[in-house]
């Protein structure tokens, strides 16, 4: 029996090994490979068997992971925990490469709405993939890590800038975050030395190289905090926490063995807002819902009959009380660190949770003893949303969104509760349980 410690070690792990969006993906698909999960192409024709275990992978950042239930779809629904492999960061251009009085700069793009000021002064290093030209000449694409820091954002002395400490420290977008990554002698030219170092890490040869997407990343590692460990910090625990709860939960024997069809949808894009041929606000699940429905020969009004009978659970972290900062919070509705998942409700519906879909949740959490917390943000502050609302107005299914809370969301920093992080696999796995 995994204790909580245990659990969140292996969380660390999964996301230590999972610098991007794509490496998430990577990481997850041999996880299933060692459980038996079979791989289905999009460019297939698939045939699906009860209690058959099978994923999808698009554009290779987006992946949904399914188990046929034993009962036809159209007689016990879907079971869907949704959850996003991205985080906010930074992000690569294409020329990025560029020398300053000797000094070489790779310019960024901000993905997302990251703390920024959180990237200075951090042993920062790179990670995404590669699209080449291969040895037959068609278009190819393979991971690369830079597994050492690389990069840099040095601050600015507070001689040279007074008023950091009252005003905050604010960098000018496109002027202030280049980073640092070398010198260079006047013989070299800023953009093949960059191409060389990726043929170096990749292997693949730098005049064949055609385009990249490769994020920054922090090279620090997970770890556990607070006198008695009962706290954890790390990067991207916005929203890899959320993926690792539902893969843990999924993946449960007892939890595989169920009447109903089982799913995990885990989005890139969500920190863009969702819209693209793999986020939430694409055809993605759509797409394999409907496929699901043809390889199992559904007639006629199976597959709405199917939809009004499913449910998903939309896993994103929750805003943790920070007392240093009372002001920011609806102080009836302030959430506790290792106080229990979190049900987060707004009236716009920002979040998808309604008083149902709250209420089948909140059943979930008595049935194996978890308490749970409920969270509204602050009237005359602008709410954030999730993949809840986008998902189940593409489906026409009740959602309720969901989340551990945590501290400092999209610092290239996080830290979260040890104690939330295994009580939401304990209710995930409880929530799939009762599709049959």
């Amino acid at each position: 029996m995994l204790t909580a410690h245990d659990q969140v070690q292996h969380l660390l792990d999964f996301i230590d090994a999972s610098p991007s969006p794509w490496h998430v993906v990577a990481r997850i698909e041999s996880v299933l490979a060692t459980h038996q999960f079979s791989k289905l192409l999009e460019t297939e024709t698939w045939a699906l068997q009860p209690g058959g275990r099978y994923y999808v992978v698009r554009d290779d950042s987006s992946i949904i992971i399914f188990v046929q239930g034993q009962q036809p779809v159209q007689h016990s629904g879907f079971k869907i925990i949704g959850a996003h492999t991205d985080s906010p960061g930074l992000r690569i251009k294409p020329n990025a490469a560029h020398c300053v009085d000797g000094l070489l700069r790779l310019a960024v793009d901000i993905y997302g709405g990251p703390i920024l000021a959180t990237f200075t002064d951090r042993d920062l290093s790179l990670a995404g993939r590669i699209s080449y030209k291969n040895t037959q000449g068609n278009v190819d694409r393979t991971l690369v890590h830079f597994d050492k820091p690389l990069l840099r954002l040095p601050n600015l002395a507070i001689h040279m800038n007074r008023g950091v400490n009252e005003d905050g420290l604010k960098l000018q977008k496109h002027l202030e975050l280049p980073l640092l990554l070398s010198t260079l002698s006047t013989e070299q030219l800023p953009q093949p030395y960059f191409t060389d170092l990726l043929q170096q890490q990749s292997g693949v040869d730098a005049k064949q190289i055609l385009a990249w997407d490769l994020a920054v990343y922090d090279t620090q590692k997970g770890s556990f905090w607070g006198a008695e460990n009962q706290f954890y910090a790390n990067s991207q625990l916005d929203n890899l926490a959320s993926c690792h709860a539902a893969l843990q939960a999924l993946l449960d024997d007892s939890v595989m063995q169920n009447d109903a069809t089982l799913m995990c949808a885990l989005f890139d894009h969500e920190e863009i807002g969702s819209e693209s041929s793999k986020g939430a606000d694409g055809s993605f699940l759509p797409d394999v819902v409907q496929r699901i429905a043809l390889a199992t020969n559904m007639q006629g009004q199976d597959l709405h009959r199917a939809l009004a009978k499913s449910f998903m659970l939309s896993a994103d972290m929750a805003h943790a009380y920070q007392p240093n900062f009372p002001n920011a919070y609806d102080l009836d509705h302030k959430v506790m660190v290792n106080k229990g998942p979190v049900v987060k409700v707004n009236a716009s519906h920002r979040y998808s949770s309604e008083s149902v879909s709250e209420a089948l949740f909140a059943q979930c959490c008595h049935q194996v003893d978890v308490p749970y917390q409920r969270y509204s943000h602050r009237c005359d502050l602008p709410c954030g949303s999730t993949i809840g609302p986008i998902t189940s107005a593409k489906l026409g299914i009740r959602t309720v969104d969901v989340g551990c809370p945590m501290w400092a969301m999209h610092s290239i920093r996080e830290s979260a509760g040890v104690f939330d992080h295994a009580a939401m696999i304990k209710v995930m796995r409880q929530f799939l349980r009762n599709a049959a």
